[in-house]
Parts: structure tokens; sequence; C-alpha cells
């Protein structure tokens, strides 16, 4: 029986993150058996095509409260409930590991609290509670041999525990924010999580670079989100469409600058420049401000705020547009964005792009070549770029062929799935290798 991989996730599956199911679906395609676990049930109505197609089905832990504002004992009291079946069962078969990771999680909450006179950080209590049920789920599967996580945060933290209990080698991906917010990995941390793991992907040459810094850069691999090139495709031109319309989709968070692109569009009108603004996302913290803007601008006819769409419905609605703007920017808590995959998307449709030169973005569009860049919280900068692709259509042109061109060589998911794949089997290789002498793969009870 081949062996199989354990993905634990915050959330399953999220609009937002559908990197991840194309992940998982890739994988599963290519001969990967995966065993996903998800801390959260879903909370949203839509999903992505792409879902429907994973054969595994996701095992949902049980749901808790907030541990915010409330007393250790009484969040216990609420909601270990679902938990000790799983508790009991590890502390009398695998003793050792389970009350060293216990101690473990236990060091942590006093190590890495706000100082030495605030309370224990309650959440790594929380961490280790779930990844027990999840140790025991892996146990009694036994033919998982390796586990693998999504953000180097929560998940990762759950995913470094259930690896102490099994004594399963676990990696995990880095991606943006939980890398740089030092929120989400007090102190060093997250240096513990790189020297803990077998290896560590990250989603842009830049975080490499920051996290070669806190680790052997032999560990740290690079694996751009790949894009399913025959999916997101270029569409002939709708005839006779004389406004042109430029497209930008993501969430309404301060981090993708919608701000600066609704004042652009005010300079574009001002300008007497022919065109119309949709933005797509779900509602974030931004929303309402953003909403309010663009009725002091008096732009209600010229810029529509809507909400998700599923990957057919945002395809065509790619297919249709001619400019995609995504002026993302780095906020004062370190939140931003690595290479978002919106942007590979509308260039893989080809869609003229503009966009910001922060984070990893430049590894994707090359200035002048295949979309412009300006720099972040510019919007009259912004608008001077999309001015130039509105009105120089074969500027616009050869930027959208240069850049569908990029996002094939570079961003094509048969390759980069390949590659994670090819780093899952090393690290089960290396445990064949390393087992007792006659080549068995070494059981999850020892």
């Amino acid at each position: 029986m081949a062996s199989e991989i354990a993905y634990i996730i915050k959330g399953f599956p999220r609009l937002s993150e559908t990197f991840i199911s194309n992940e998982v679906l890739l994988l599963e395609q290519s001969g990967v058996t995966i065993k996903l676990f998800s801390v959260k049930h879903p909370d949203e109505a839509l999903q992505q095509s792409t879902v429907s197609q994973i054969n595994a089905k996701p095992v949902y832990l049980p749901s808790v409260t907030s541990l915010s504002n409330t007393f250790l004992p009484v969040w216990l009291l609420q909601n270990i409930r679902p938990f000790i079946k799983a508790h009991m069962k590890l502390a009398l078969t695998q003793p050792i590991n389970f009350f060293s990771t216990l101690l473990k999680a236990s060091s942590m909450m006093m190590i890495y609290r706000q100082n030495m006179f605030a309370n224990p950080k309650k959440v790594f209590l929380k961490e280790f509670i779930q990844a027990v049920f999840i140790a025991d789920q892996i146990i009694q599967s036994g033919n998982i041999r390796h586990i693998h996580s999504h953000f180097c945060h929560g998940a990762t933290t759950i995913a470094l525990f259930v690896s102490k209990l099994t004594n399963i080698p676990f990696s995990f991906t880095a991606h943006a924010k939980d890398i740089y917010q030092k929120t989400q990995n007090p102190g060093d941390l997250l240096i513990k999580k790189i020297k803990a793991a077998s290896f560590v992907a990250t989603c842009t040459g830049a975080n490499k670079r920051y996290l070669d810094q806190l680790d052997d850069p032999d560990k740290i691999k690079l694996i751009y989100h790949g894009l399913d090139i025959s999916f997101f495709t270029p569409d002939k031109p709708i005839p006779n469409k004389n406004i042109q319309e430029i497209l930008s989709v993501g969430r309404y968070v301060e981090k993708k600058g919608f701000q600066y692109l609704i004042e652009a569009c005010s300079l574009l009108k001002n300008r007497g420049l022919q065109f119309r603004c949709r933005i797509i996302g779900e509602k974030g913290d931004a929303y309402p401000s953003l909403k309010a803007l663009v009725e002091k601008l008096e732009l209600e006819e010229l810029v529509s705020l809507e909400g998700p769409k599923a990957h057919l419905e945002l395809k065509q609605i790619y297919q249709q547009s001619k400019i995609f703007a995504l002026p993302c920017q780095i906020v004062d808590d370190g939140d931003r964005d690595g290479i978002p995959n919106v942007l590979v998307e509308a260039m893989a449709c080809g869609l003229g792009v503009v966009s910001t030169h922060i984070s990893g973005i430049p590894e994707l569009i090359k200035h002048q070549h295949n979309g412009l860049l300006i720099e972040e919280k510019n919007s009259i900068e912004l608008a001077d770029a999309l001015e130039q692709l509105l009105t120089d259509k074969s500027l616009s042109a050869q930027l959208a062929e240069n850049g569908r061109n990029t996002v094939i060589q570079e961003f094509d998911s048969e390759q980069t799935t390949q590659h994670l794949r090819r780093l899952f089997d090393e690290c089960i290789d290396c445990q064949h290798h390393d087992a007792s002498g006659n080549g068995e793969i070494p059981s999850a009870n020892t």
C-alpha cells in the first residue's frame, strides 16, 4: 500500500486559498494519497469546482470557542469533551511522546508570552489539544508517512506537535504575513519550526531570501503557486465593445491597495477617459471605507464593488476585461501579499497588468516587458499606468502576450506540483533508508 501524506490546514476549503485545493488535487492526480485535516469547518457557501474533484474527504476537528478574554479552566471545561478520548488513548499508548509534547506546549506558553509579567500564551495549549486529536487519527490510519501544513503559524504549530506525538516528519509552506508578522511567530518560534521541519516550501524568492537568513538555505525550497494554464486562457475580444474594463480581484483588506485604485479611477474620469472598473472579492475590514470612498468621489456608475466569484465565472470575467490592476501594499503591521494568484490568472488570460514593486510581485512582472510596475500607495502613478494601457493598444497587446508566455514558462502547476511531490518522495525515501536495516517504513507507534 502506498504511503499517505497528511495535510493540516487551518480552514478548508477557502476561496482565498484556492492554491491549496489545486495543490491537493494535482498531487492526487499524480498518484499521491492525501489525508486532509481542517482545524475549522467551512464557513463559505461558494466553493471552487476543484474542491469537488478532490478524493480526500476532510476530517474536521471539533469546533472550539474563542480563547480571547476567557479564563483557561473555563475554556477547557467548555471545549475539552470531544478531545478527551484521543488524549486518554495517547497518554496510555504513547506516554513518552504525549507528556513530552505537553511539556513542550506548556513551556511555549511561558516562553512566548508578551513579557515576563504577562499571562501564559494560551493558544499553544489549544493547539496541543487539537494536535492530539489529529495524531490519534494518524496513528489509527497506520499508513501516513509525512505531514505537511500551510501557513507557518497556527497550522504549523499543530503540525509540529503532531510530528512529536507520532514520530512522523513534517514540512510546511510559508506564505506572506505568516512569515513577517512577529505576532504570528513570536520570538524565535519560526526559527525553531524551520529547524524541526524536513523542509520548508515558500512561494516567492523574496520569502526565500528572508527565510534563508534564519536557517540552512538548502532547507528552504522555492515553489511558486502554479496555475492550470489549460483552464485560464485568453478569449477572442468581444466585438463592438467600446468601454474598456479595468478589473481587480481580492479580499477587501488594506494590503490589496484598493483605495488607490478607486482614487486612480477618479483621476482617469477627470482626464476624460472612457472605462469601467470592477473590483471582485470577499468582504473584509476595508469594505465599508472603500464603499464610502466610491460614493464620496461620485464613482458609482464607473466603479463596482462586487462579491466573490467561483473560478468558472471569474475566468469569463477575466476574458471580458482589458486591464488588471492590483496595487498591493505592505501595511504597518507587516501584512503583505507574496505573488497574488489573481495576477497570474489575469496574465494567463491575456490581460495587461499593473501592480506594485513589492514582495514577490517583481518576480512575476517585469516592468515594460509583461506588465507595468509602480510604487505602492501612489494613486497618481497608478492612474498614469492605467491610462497608458487604456490608450496604447499595441503596448497593451504586447505586454499581455509576454505575460501569458511568462505564466506558461514559470507558473505551470504541473511543474510546480511535481517539484513538491519530489520533496515528499525524498522525505519518505529517507524513512525507508533510516529504518532498522530491513527496508521497512518505521511505524508511527515507535
